[in-house]
């Protein structure tokens, strides 16, 4: 399934907007923020004022949130196109494989080895090791 310009594009400009919307987000206040302000909290010398940047910062995340909204609309549709779009999975339902036993087999190198008997070689088994304790 190859993708193409256009939706990597309009993929690339939701992703940007997922994120502006992400920090706009971040970076508001919240309701009880407004009380702090009134009693001289700092925020009322702010860069737009005491209201001016919630007003600034909810506007610029409400033009994020369309643009992330009208982007993901345009990739739904992009892809409903491209694919030949089933309203439903259920509408072209696929029967799994049947399944197949695994044919056994058996061949010379699967048998086990016929059972010898094997004496310990008496030159390669030490008769006193270095941990053992000498008998007296």
């Amino acid at each position: 399934m190859g993708m193409s310009g256009f939706s990597i594009v309009l993929l690339v400009i939701q992703i940007i907007a997922a994120i502006a919307i992400i920090c706009l987000v971040l970076l508001q206040h919240g309701k009880g923020a407004d009380m702090g302000a009134a009693f001289g909290s700092g925020s009322a010398g702010s860069l737009f004022g005491s209201s001016g940047s919630a007003n600034f910062l909810s506007r610029m995340t409400s033009t994020a949130v369309t643009i992330f909204f009208v982007a993901t609309l345009a990739l739904t549709y992009i892809g409903f196109k491209t694919t030949g779009g089933s309203g439903s999975v259920f509408d072209n339902p696929q029967t799994p494989p049947a399944a197949v036993p695994a044919a056994v087999t058996t061949t010379p190198a699967d048998e086990a080895p016929a059972a010898t008997t094997t004496q310990p070689n008496p030159e390669s088994t030490p008769t006193q090791g270095v941990n053992q304790i000498p008998a007296n």
